[in-house]
């Protein structure tokens, strides 16, 4: 099944109706495309302690992990305030970024962001978390190690 871009984000748009937002009055829909074509979304969930809270983007990884899903070609993601429609971008921060780094390859991972359901624009991974820190490189630095303590 393909998914197109404006698909994607209506689906975000629809998934911002079901945000838990009683603090910031802020909400945020994601929808997340796995490479096969499966769409999961997600929505921001409060809570009074704040530090508990997701982001709509961590919801619809998440759920898809569970899953088993592990490869993803884009996400969509959208937000505004409560009960108002969408009408600014709304970037992910950057601990939804280093989630999306541990999954996907910064040069080919899709998100778009949106302003209206036809209003909106994309951008990789790599553009928006560059010089970023992934599972890479730490296979990189086993790397290093194993063969710096071989003898020669």
């Amino acid at each position: 099944m393909s998914v197109s871009d404006e698909e994607l984000v209506h689906l975000a748009i629809e998934a911002r109706d079901h945000a838990y937002v009683p603090y910031s009055h802020f909400s945020v829909g994601a929808a997340l495309l796995t490479s096969g074509g499966t769409v999961y979304q997600g929505c921001n969930i409060e809570n009074a302690a704040y530090t508990p809270s997701n982001c709509a983007e961590r919801t619809a990884f998440f759920k898809a992990v569970y899953e088993g899903e592990r490869s993803f070609s884009a996400i969509a993601v959208v937000g505004g305030a409560e009960g108002q429609a969408i009408s600014d971008w709304c970037a992910p921060c950057g601990v939804c970024r280093q989630v999306m780094r541990e999954f996907c390859d910064p040069d080919h991972f899709c998100i778009i962001l949106a302003r209206s359901e036809h209003e909106y624009r994309s951008t990789l991974l790599r553009e928006i978390l560059p010089e970023s820190f992934g599972p890479d490189t730490l296979e990189r630095a086993e790397t290093t190690t194993t063969h710096s303590g071989e003898e020669g």
